[in-house]
């Protein structure tokens, strides 16, 4: 079993357990549950702002510990100040420190798209992503089967939520690619070897059609890979651990964002 092998056995118990413990129909009936959702594609569309989807995690199964003391307001409302496009916040508790209230805490304070980051496998939590206040939810293709993944993407639209499809490799993308995905983030990380590599993200570029929005996902730690990222027509950047490795993440994400302001003047 390699990581996401024991995540996703994890995940169904914990599923189950939820679905007892807040019904459907108490998801429903939530404060958010109504909120008209935000458009991640346009927020990350937009030519003014920076593109980078930035983080909140407080540790990893490959990394343990990043960072625990700093508080998801804190965080959060730093990284959409220093111009994020949107946020991702990790909801999964048992392997990356995350909960529920970290969302709904990030949702209250701030005006840009939140990704719902978790191992979705029922549409259980597709609602609880709703009514939590995410916009976008994310669909893993190593977790998933193809029709697994056409299902949940045609019920979470269904809900007005967007939805990032992560790929690692040309099979997972091929077999998903008719799937409807609003984005397609493509994770620069080996699932077996935790090895990085921004190579992967350029092999996949050419098969991911235009009208979807294409994001590269992990390894991302300097300017220049994401104005060479740019050349193969990924928009989005998912940011995390070079953020949350620093002391204070929102100030870093604002030193990152202005620095890549500056040099794509220069590159023009």
């Amino acid at each position: 079993m390699n990581i996401l092998d024991k995540i996703i056995a994890h995940k169904r118990i914990e599923v189950a357990q939820r679905k007892v413990a807040t019904p459907f129909v108490v998801l429903e009936k939530g404060p958010l549950f109504e909120r008209r959702p935000l458009s991640m594609t346009e927020f990350i569309r937009n030519p003014g702002k920076s593109g980078i989807i930035a983080e909140f995690k407080r540790r990893s199964p490959s990394k343990g510990n990043i960072n625990t003391k700093v508080k998801v307001e804190d965080v959060t409302v730093g990284y959409s100040t220093a111009g994020a496009s949107a946020l991702s916040v990790l909801t999964d508790t048992e392997f990356f420190g995350g909960a529920s209230d970290d969302l709904i805490m990030a949702r209250g304070l701030n005006q840009i798209p939140i990704l719902r980051k978790d191992f979705t496998i029922d549409e259980y939590q597709i609602v609880e992503a709703k009514s939590m206040g995410a916009d976008t939810i994310l669909l893993i293709a190593a977790a998933l089967q193809p029709n697994e993944v056409k299902a949940f993407c045609k019920f979470a639209h269904g809900l007005e939520l967007q939805v990032l499809l992560e790929v690692h490799d040309e099979a997972e993308l091929r077999d998903n690619i008719d799937a409807d995905a609003d984005l397609i983030g493509v994770n620069n990380r080996n699932l077996k070897t935790f090895e990085l590599s921004i190579e992967v993200s350029k092999r996949l570029a050419p098969m991911i059609p235009n009208h979807v929005v294409k994001v590269s996902e992990s390894g991302i730690e300097a300017v220049n890979t994401i104005i060479d990222l740019k050349t193969y027509g990924y928009q989005g950047f998912l940011m995390g651990q070079n953020f949350m490795q620093r002391e204070e993440p929102g100030a870093a994400c604002k030193e990152f964002i202005e620095e890549l302001r500056a040099a794509q003047v220069t590159s023009k």
